[in-house]
Formats: C-alpha cells, structure tokens, sequence
C-alpha cells in the first residue's frame, strides 16, 4: 500500500497550484488511494475520517472542494455537507458505497455538486475534482459576461456572484447559480437534460437525474409557486425552457411535472393539410 503524506491536524493547506481538497472518509484504504490521486494530480490534500473531525478541519482552513463518504461514523455525510453550506458556498463531491437512487438525489438535494459510487476508478474521481472546480473558478462560462442578468424580478451577477428575486438576496449553491446564469442567458429556448449537463457542468457523461434534482431545487428558490413553475418551464421530451413575461408562451406540462426521464424525442412538425389530388390532362 502507498504511504502518502498528510498534512498534519490543524496544519493550514501547503501551498498547490490546482487547488485544496479536504477527503472525508472512514475507510483508510479507500481515503489513502483518493488522497494519493489527488496528490499526483497537484492537488495540497487534507484527511478526515469522520463527520466531527471534517467540520473541525473544515473550520480551521477552508477547502476549495471537499470529497465527502456518505456513511460516516458519529455524523453521516448528509449532515456534515449541511454543517459545511451553512458557513458558505463549498463545492462537494459526495463518495457512496449505496447504489439507491434516493441516497443520490438526497446528497444532490443536500447540496452536494455531484456524487461517485463505490467502487470507483480513481482517475475518474480526479477528473470530476477538476470539473468541479473549474466550474467555482472565476474563469465559467457562467462569467463570461461582466453584464448583470435580469428579468421576472430576478437580478444574477456574474462577477459577485450574487442573486436576488425581486430585492431578495437568494442563496444558491454553486451549481444552481450556473444553471440559473446559463437559462438567464438563453431565454425562450429548450434545452436537453444532456445539454445542460454538458454546458453547465461541463461534463459529457454522468447521471442526468443530476440536473433534474437542480432544476426542482431551483425552482423552490426562484418560483412563486414551484409546485405550478411559470418560468422555468419542463418540455415535454425534450428538457427545459426559462421563459420570461412578454414571450410567447408554448402549452404547459400539466402541473409542470418533470417528465424528461421519457427518452428525447425529436421536435414535432405539423404535417401539411391534405390536398385533393389533381385529375388527369385531358379529363
């Protein structure tokens, strides 16, 4: 087994080019391969291994990601990703040995930016480190623009990084001011969940339920009613709209389901009104 070094308890990160990450895991094979990856990838690395010992690590030096076990002892990782949102914006990629669909969305929904089921291949794991902070950097897409977003009584700006509904400071997580930033910026149009995925996380593969859990999470934040959307919108087999007042306004979802785990289907053309066919020359 390789011995990787860590930083010492209470130690502030060393100083690395690509980034902090803080490893919360109980498994000390699994947190000692993770923690040997990200070092060989450039990364200063720090190792919890439980849920009490990663808040304290967390409070005493502020990581730029947390890799963050699910089952942890004393306090489990939907608890400790809590803890940590309540003091800032953090982006969290959650580590699971369950395969339960309900135990991702609820680490989604916790506010995790995006999951990995054990077992994993570390490669993979690194590169998911690095598309998650090169999302929180300063670089995005999403800033791309210096030009405030507005409409629906929503402010987004892109260079604070702050969002307010009709005056109201909102607090997204990481993930929902991109999403947020990137409908803004293309009003009107449907977009595909793997579309999404790919302009906003910036990913190619992964699980498309992802942006499905984003999408509801924002639209409680966003939305009067999230229970009847009228700004981001669902399209029936293709995605998701952000339509804003004066647009034209295409028919409903009814009760603004989320119906896009129906496979894509391509845009509908009204066939032409028949036409009575012609009689022959000369009859």
């Amino acid at each position: 087994m390789e011995n990787t070094p860590l930083t010492p308890p209470h130690a502030p990160f060393p100083d690395a080019a690509r980034g902090r990450v803080l490893v919360v895991d109980d498994d000390p094979t699994v947190a000692e391969v993770v923690v040997g990856y990200l070092h060989r990838a450039g990364y200063a690395v720090e190792r919890a291994g439980d849920g009490p010992a990663a808040l304290e690590r967390f409070a005493a030096a502020r990581p730029d990601l947390v890799v963050l076990d699910l089952m942890l002892p004393a306090l489990d990782g939907f608890e400790v990703c809590r803890r940590m949102r309540a003091h800032g914006p953090v982006p969290v990629i959650m580590l699971t040995a369950r395969g339960d669909e309900e135990d991702r969305i609820l680490g989604l929904e916790t506010g995790a930016d995006d999951y990995v089921t054990k077992p994993f291949s570390p490669r993979e794991l690194v590169l998911r480190v690095e598309s998650v902070l090169r999302r929180a950097g300063a670089g995005a897409p999403v800033t791309e623009g210096a030009r405030p977003l507005s409409g629906a009584g929503l402010r987004l700006d892109p260079v604070a990084r702050s969002v307010s509904r009709e005056g109201v400071g909102l607090a997204l997580t990481l993930r929902e001011f991109d999403l947020l930033a990137f409908l803004l910026r293309h009003p009107g149009r449907a977009f595909g969940r793997d579309e999404l995925m790919r302009e906003v996380w910036g990913w190619d593969f992964g699980d498309l339920s992802t942006v499905t859990v984003h999408i509801r999470r924002l639209r409680g934040k966003v939305e009067k009613d999230p229970a009847r959307p009228r700004l981001i919108r669902t399209v029936w087999g293709v995605g998701y709209r952000l339509d804003l007042p004066g647009e034209d306004e295409a028919p409903e979802d009814p009760e603004g389901a989320d119906r896009t785990d129906v496979p894509e289907a391509p845009a509908r053309t009204e066939a032409a009104p028949a036409v009575a066919p012609l009689p022959p020359a000369g009859g």
